[in-house]
């Protein structure tokens, strides 16, 4: 198939729909909108990979010093539209798909989002590896290739019910099967004394043994002709079928191997309640680790250079702890393949890892029993035990008899049973240790890891998180890039330097064109409150005026982030309409709650609070007395193609975690992007907003920091009393059978009264309140509160992913952007593909 791109319009067009109807014809030619999508999608990777391929041969010609991104998740959404957008070529092929007669949207509706994530940690990764293309830095991002991801949520009789996502069912036209790149993975087995090139060593033996098939990814970049790898892991058995146990009959046996397998990298975040579910999720966190340093491993062995250069040519970027194994595993090579002495691996792996923690929370810092690990990891079990020995010798050097103190930094938690500290090893074997938000990055030192950065202060830094607004803007809401592009001369050149929109509030007040541009924003938020209110109907079958206020929180649902507190407050205002008077009902600030978010299987009160928010909605739409004036809607299967239709159409957005909890958030960013203005409490990012837009800018309200643990201790010593009036009568209303059996949130109910709240959801509710109450009146005012959201969008440069990554490349990986240069007819400048040379021509 010949792939030439000609430069002019017409001709790009006829292109297309050429490609489409090829990449049909090798399947089947069939115009309904899926085989569309795959014929389309086909095409466009086609284009990808000839950047992609570009990009890896310039990469291999200049070395480069290279970032490996590992994270257990990668939340990307659908893929082509962004593909689209990085090749600029969206307005080309929605006109060549309407020559079959079909809207481009209607394509980007038949593309299953990929199951790669759950929340936060995986759609961050996805803006980073999307932002290091962007700004053509040599990266990988490394991962799981989940058949089914985290499930599907279904909500029936109220309850979350969990299901299989069957992502895959239509394929996945996106990646490639990587059969020249695989490696093998080991677990359970023993360590040996042995001998190599004449030095003894420990050798690990025996054991079960997987593959690790890579599946590849293009990750384009914006306005670039870079495009990155991300690289995903799926196991396979080393032998599929036994014959011999076949033909004895042992039929279920003869395919063990191949199921064991396939667990592996069947779900993502299996519950871990069990022994089996633990040790899966230890498999997984090792099977992935392994196979990417291997690959890191192996590309840098055909450099033949002396292994003290690999952290000069490699920087491997720990998301979270899910990776730690990774160093272990380095540590293991280069002490038993490569034959080098403990410190010589150690100065090498202390260089070349650097690790990113994402909270406070205790029950998310991942600890391991020592009797599991033993079990499937022998080896790294006596690599862990060499570092923690060599560590805690160093410490007694600086610290002499501070046993305490010895006790807290030691990898080994000396309890019952005893367990290794995920976090503590990362910090010991990285050169930097990064928060996510200055309050958080603050927390670690005074909090978390204090005692380690009385030992080490120089290697904890910042990097506050960021979110793309390719996606989160131009995607997401079209409408809104469009007018910013206008008003931004035209251009679309913020897309990649968001900092460009900061004078537009300044400049169409100077030049009178603040009506026009206000008129033209009310019109593109109308749109995505249209498009939430089709949403709705479809998923939900509430009707939803899109006229009312539109009030959002979603995100992982988790006691810390207190959508408790939110459904409390909505039963408070339910309250409060019911006794109203005809002429308050009419004078009233007509509004929409809305909730989204999944809760982990094992998770039982976050389950409680889905089924209570829904028990509460169910009354709530169906009172005649209250629903022309206030409704709750749960949105089920929060996701990132949701999300994209949800985030633009807010008005409100709720970030109220306990303070100090949320370690960044991203979501307060797409929101205030996308036009909405956060309530919030002073956590986590929200606080970096406020001072980027204005404190007056954002409602915030209840305890900060410094009061959270003043309270917890108060609540300890059993001080009562925190349940105020409207609590209570919210409560007292739980109680009863208003709305429905309610017993299954009893308990938690009683542990509020009784000082069990942690959280501080009473300690906060009137203030929350009055915070809401606060915002019915500002909202009246239309005119002042979309001027605030229009000055939120304009100044949220800082929380651009692109930010994020400049800091991390100049403060911590230390490297420097390589980027592939424009197509060349001169064969002695680059080696380019094909239709990259016929651009160029055409140029």
């Amino acid at each position: 198939m010949d792939t030439y791109l000609p430069r002019d319009k017409l001709n790009i067009q006829k292109s297309i729909v050429k490609h489409i109807e090829y990449t049909l014809s090798k399947t089947r030619f069939d115009i309904s909108p899926q085989y569309l999508f795959q014929g389309t999608a086909l095409s466009v990777r086609d284009r990808l990979l000839e950047q992609w391929n570009d990009t890896q041969l310039f990469i291999k010609i200049n070395n480069p010093k290279k970032i490996y991104y590992l994270s257990i998740e990668f939340l990307l959404g659908r893929l082509l539209q962004n593909a689209l957008v990085c090749l600029d070529l969206e307005r080309c092929y929605k006109d060549a798909l309407l020559e079959f007669g079909i809207k481009i949207e209607e394509i980007y509706e038949e593309e299953n989002d990929p199951a790669l994530g759950n929340g936060g940690l995986g759609r961050l990764a996805a803006c980073y590896i999307d932002s290091m293309a962007t700004l053509n830095y040599p990266a990988w991002g490394y991962g799981i290739r989940y058949d089914y991801g985290i499930f599907r949520q279904v909500i029936q009789n109220c309850e979350q019910r969990e299901f299989p996502d069957y992502w895959l069912t239509k394929g996945n036209p996106w990646e490639i099967m990587r059969l020249d790149t695989q490696f093998p993975v080991r677990f359970y087995g023993f360590c040996r004394d042995t001998h190599k090139n004449g030095k003894q060593c420990r050798e690990w033996v025996g054991g079960q043994e997987v593959i690790a098939v890579a599946y590849d990814t293009a990750v384009p970049g914006f306005n670039t002709f870079n495009c990155n790898t991300l690289r995903l892991w799926k196991s396979f058995p080393s032998q599929e079928f036994n014959f011999d146990e076949f033909n004895r009959g042992d039929f279920q046996n003869a395919l063990a191997e191949r199921d064991q397998a396939s667990y592996i990298t069947s779900v993502l975040y299996p519950n871990d309640n069990s022994w089996s579910g633990k040790e899966l999720r230890l498999k997984q966190e090792f099977f992935f680790s392994s196979a990417s340093v291997q690959n890191v491993v192996n590309e840098f062995s055909k450099l033949n250079l002396p292994w003290s250069d690999f952290p000069k040519y490699n920087c491997l970027q720990l998301n979270d702890t899910h990776p730690t194994l990774a160093l272990v595993e380095l540590f293991r090579i280069l002490l038993d393949e490569k034959g080098l002495d403990y410190w010589e691996a150690f100065n090498i792996v202390q260089k070349t890892f650097n690790y990113t923690n994402h909270t406070v929370l205790p029950e998310a810092l991942e600890k391991w029993g020592v009797d599991i690990f033993e079990r499937l990891l022998p080896r790294h079990l006596e690599i862990i035990y060499l570092i923690n020995f060599f560590f805690m010798e160093e410490v007694k050097k600086k610290f002499p008899n501070d046993w305490d103190r010895m006790g807290r930094l030691s990898i080994i938690e000396e309890s019952w049973p005893k367990k290794l500290r995920m976090g503590n090893l990362c910090v010991v074997c990285s050169t930097k240790v990064n928060g996510v938000a200055k309050i958080h990055s603050g927390l670690l030192k005074t909090s978390l890891f204090k005692d380690f950065y009385e030992l080490w202060p120089d290697k904890f830094t910042n990097v506050t998180n960021g979110v793309t607004p390719r996606r989160w803007v131009h995607c997401a809401f079209p409408e809104l890039s469009k007018l910013l592009t206008k008003y931004n001369g035209g251009r679309n050149d913020w897309l990649a330097e968001y900092d460009l929109l900061e004078e537009i509030p300044k400049k169409i007040k100077e030049d009178g064109t603040e009506k026009d541009f206000m008129e033209k924003y009310r019109e593109a938020k109308r749109a995505a409150k249209l498009r939430l209110k089709d949403w709705v109907k479809k998923h939900c079958n509430i009707d939803i005026d899109e006229n009312f206020m539109f009030d959002i929180m979603v995100k992982r649902i988790h006691e810390y982030k207190r959508q408790q507190m939110d459904i409390f407050y909505c039963i408070h205002r339910y309250l409060t309409i019911k006794r109203m008077s005809p002429d308050q009902k009419n004078k009233l600030n007509k509004k929409v709650s809305f909730f989204g978010g999944k809760a982990a299987p094992g998770y039982a009160l976050a389950k409680n609070i889905i089924k209570l928010i829904n028990m509460v909605a169910n009354v709530v739409n169906n009172d005649p007395d209250v629903n022309q004036y206030y409704k709750i809607v749960f949105l089920p299967d929060y996701k990132v193609s949701a999300a994209q239709i949800i985030i633009p159409a807010a008005d409100i957005s709720e970030h109220i975690s306990t303070a100090g909890l949320e370690a960044s958030g991203t979501s307060c960013m797409k929101f205030v992007m996308t036009g909405s203005i956060i309530i919030g409490t002073h956590d986590g990012a929200n606080i970096e907003i406020a001072q980027e837009v204005g404190e007056d800018h954002i409602f915030f309200f209840g305890n900060k920091v410094d009061d959270v643990a003043r309270i917890r201790e108060e609540l300890r010593n059993g001080k009562r009393g925190y349940v105020s009036g409207r609590l209570k009568e919210c409560l007292d209303t739980l109680y009863s059978s208003r709305f429905g059996d309610t017993g299954f949130i009893h308990d938690y109910l009683n542990g509020l009264y009784n000082g069990g709240d942690y959280y501080l959801t009473c300690h906060d509710f009137d203030a929350y309140v009055d915070t809401q109450e606060r915002i019915d009146v500002a909202y009246q005012n239309k005119d002042e509160w979309d001027k605030k959201c229009i000055e939120n969008i304009c100044h949220m440069g800082f929380f651009s992913s692109d930010r994020s990554i400049q800091n991390y490349a100049n403060d911590i990986w230390g490297i420097t952007p390589i980027e592939v240069p424009p197509p060349s007819i001169e064969k002695e400048k680059h080696f380019v593909s094909t239709s990259n040379l016929a651009l160029q021509k055409e140029n």
